[in-house]
């Protein structure tokens, strides 16, 4: 007897539906947005990528998208579905806070200078205006400067939350406010100086933080650039019309002249060649392809014209798929994010608490509501986290300017924590490991032949024939050749002095990386190697040194990943694509490693978005190094090493850094409460906590000479 079943929930399909969120301001607003949507029926998971100020959210189809949006908004948070064009970048936030930063900074010299004066003594008429002064240039650089903060309270507050900016608002408009009764009545003490000063020191840390988010989404745009902009299509006619890529459409027929990249997915219905496929496959070698091959978006045709009837377009191609791969490995970066979730939920509560306490008991005790709103002013001032705030970016920038002059750029703000907790490497092999470029072995060549070949090879763009011209060029003079013809797929023929001479195939399909010279009757083979960095060895032994075993995972053929893990002892898989190697990836961080990343092409960007921790050489693409964490320049491979061994001298400052700050808090806060500090110290004894860790980190600027 069969009895229907109602399948559970979870074998629904689901849908997934993205939202830009730009009103994300701190780590709290993470917990919220996630913890708020994933409490919702009909939705499995919601994950926020703050890079972009966006969250994705996995749900039953039957939830409307509008009833997510509503659900944001309750939760204090303005929402929209993204675009058509989902991986946009906008660098209006980014523009707002510099030119705030700009106009604090401006103003916090300016009113120092004149606050200088007031210090040294001045008093009477002279005090009074220097206090007006101060007034005319503080008012209008808090309402200018303070935006960014008062607006994300004020929204905080609209939906009855907090967040970081509502203590700060707090403090910052009521020293302003203070000072300004302080300076229309006359009064001695006037703290425009403290509120400007601290609009200036978290302003810079929030452009910072923005301009390295700015940075992790520019290597996805990057990766879409390398599409072709349009197709020539075939019209029934056998006439062709070119188009832009987001007009074209599966089942046109697209001619592909050689030297152009495929503006679309598609199989080959005409011709035959050879393409430039490494930035899927990361393979230096041209791909031979015919009819039947399918190929994809942002390949290059290296021969002779194809006929390719399109199948994916626009987001349904192989490289835009990788593009989503990236964002969505870049959701989820770094533990030290949800470290400072839980500090942010407890900072505002924690801050307001004492404040409130410090007013109420001041006002109990008799001082009158100047005296206790003061000191609870003084209080909210002293207890600004900047000390706190600045333990990792002030030694991550001198850490990372003196990985700078040892030719390591490190890009990511959160790049030196996640390097220091590495615990093995991976290592994409061509590129990497290897230079990237194709060396011919000529020593078997005569001075004749390599006169020959070296003419022939000026005549091709093939990149074998561009290796055989870098081994030659400048060593020798070009034969005299004529009557030069180039066969798709085959090589590169030509007369010299009555002899005929090619650059050809080898006859074995095994020797991807080899050519012929035939000179009349005679066959030489020219054998290219993709040259091993010459330190290649030495960094993976320093790395070994550190507890970090390597191995390469790698796009390339098995058997050439196999020759130089052997050649380095180390383990090594081919062929594999960017799924398998976010797979291989996930394997690993699930059984609790974190892996280093280091590869260069295409291919890889979503393993190096994907990895703990990442880095590309300078010569990677332009995706790939706007992906990693961090760029290596030159042929050498230590910077890699390198790295790891600067963050970790790095989060030991970190450590010490924040014990300072710490403690500071334990001495400070006390003395505020107990009326011994006035809002200006409270501003000035903050300032100086921010320069005792900036110049702690600043012994980091040592770092980077040597590893071990």
């Amino acid at each position: 007897m069969n009895v229907p079943v109602d399948l559970p929930t979870d074998h629904q399909v689901l849908v997934d539906t993205r939202f830009t969120v730009p009103g994300m301001r701190c780590a709290g607003c993470i917990a919220k947005i996630e913890r708020g949507l994933g409490e919702l029926d009909g939705v499995e998971s919601a994950r926020v990528n703050f890079s972009a100020k966006r969250v994705a959210v996995r749900h039953d189809p039957r939830t409307e998208k509008s009833a997510l949006i509503e659900a944001l908004n309750q939760l204090g948070f303005e929402a929209q579905e993204v675009s058509a064009n989902p991986l946009a970048s906008d660098d209006r936030e980014s523009r707002q806070l510099l030119r705030a930063l700009a106009v604090a900074g401006f103003g916090m010299m300016n009113i120092m200078l004149l606050s200088v004066s007031v210090w040294s003594g001045a008093g009477g008429v002279t005090r009074e205006l220097f206090h007006w002064l101060s007034a005319l240039i503080a008012l209008p650089v808090v309402a200018y400067s303070g935006r960014p903060f008062f607006a994300s309270a004020a929204m905080a507050l609209r939906y009855r939350r907090t967040n970081m900016d509502v203590p700060i608002s707090i403090g910052v408009l009521l020293a302003t406010a203070l000072s300004l009764y302080e300076t229309l009545t006359g009064g001695e003490h006037a703290y425009f100086d403290g509120a400007v000063m601290l609009l200036f020191f978290l302003l810079a840390g929030r452009t910072l933080d923005a301009a390295m988010r700015g940075k992790t989404r520019a290597g996805i745009g990057a990766l879409l650039g390398r599409m072709g902009r349009s197709g020539s299509v075939i019209q029934p006619d056998g006439s062709t019309r070119r188009i832009d890529a987001e007009q074209l459409e599966p089942g046109m027929l697209m001619l592909v002249a050689a030297g152009e990249a495929l503006a679309a997915d598609g199989v080959i219905e005409q011709g035959s060649g050879a393409i430039d496929n490494s930035m899927l496959t990361g393979e230096s070698a041209p791909e031979a392809v015919s009819v039947g091959a399918v190929i994809h978006a942002g390949s290059i045709n290296l021969l002779e014209p194809l006929k390719v009837r399109i199948s994916a377009v626009a987001q349904d191609t192989a490289i835009a798929e990788i593009a989503r791969l990236m964002d969505e490995a870049g959701q989820s970066r770094s533990r030290y994010v949800r470290i400072a979730d839980r500090a942010s939920r407890l900072y505002a509560p924690a801050v307001h608490t004492l404040a409130a306490l410090a007013f109420a008991g001041w006002m109990i005790a008799g001082a009158g509501w100047y005296q206790s709103l003061v000191i609870a002013i003084a209080v909210l001032i002293i207890t600004c986290p900047c000390a706190i705030g600045l333990a990792v970016p002030a030694a991550q920038v001198v850490a990372s300017n003196a990985l700078i002059r040892r030719g390591l750029l490190v890009k990511d703000g959160t790049a030196l924590e996640r390097l220091a907790e590495v615990d093995i490497a991976l290592f994409d092999k061509t590129g990497t490991l290897t230079l990237g470029e194709p060396r011919a072995d000529i020593s078997d060549l005569d001075e004749a032949e390599k006169s020959i070949a070296l003419a022939l090879a000026q005549t091709s763009r093939h990149p074998l024939s561009l290796g055989i011209a870098r081994s030659l060029a400048g060593k020798i003079a070009p034969a005299a050749i004529e009557q030069v013809r180039e066969e798709s797929g085959q090589g590169v023929a030509a007369e010299c002095g009555g002899t005929a001479v090619a650059l050809v195939r080898p006859g074995s399909a095994t020797q991807a990386m080899a050519v012929d010279l035939l000179v009349g009757s005679k066959r030489k083979r020219i054998i290219f190697n993709d040259l091993l960095r010459s330190d290649a060895a030495e960094t993976l032994a320093a790395l070994g040194a550190m507890g970090i075993d390597g191995s390469i995972i790698s796009g390339d053929r098995s058997g050439a990943v196999a020759s130089i893990a052997a050649q380095l002892g180390i383990a090594g898989m081919g062929a594999m694509d960017p799924a398998a190697k976010l797979e291989f990836l996930s394997r690993l961080t699930k059984t609790g490693h974190r892996p280093l990343m280091v590869g260069d092409g295409l291919n890889d960007g979503p393993a190096l978005a994907a990895a703990h921790a990442s880095i590309a050489p300078g010569t990677a693409s332009d995706a790939s190094q706007q992906a990693a964490d961090a760029v290596f320049v030159g042929e050498k491979l230590m910077p890699v090493a390198l790295a790891v061994h600067t963050a970790r001298q790095t989060m030991q400052i970190v450590r010490q850094n924040f014990a300072f700050a710490i403690g500071y808090n334990i001495l400070a806060v006390p003395l505020a409460l107990a009326g011994l500090v006035t809002p200006l110290i409270a501003a000035i004894a903050m300032s100086l906590s921010s320069l005792v860790v900036v110049a702690n980190s600043l012994r980091l600027a040592r770092s980077g000479r040597a590893v071990g």
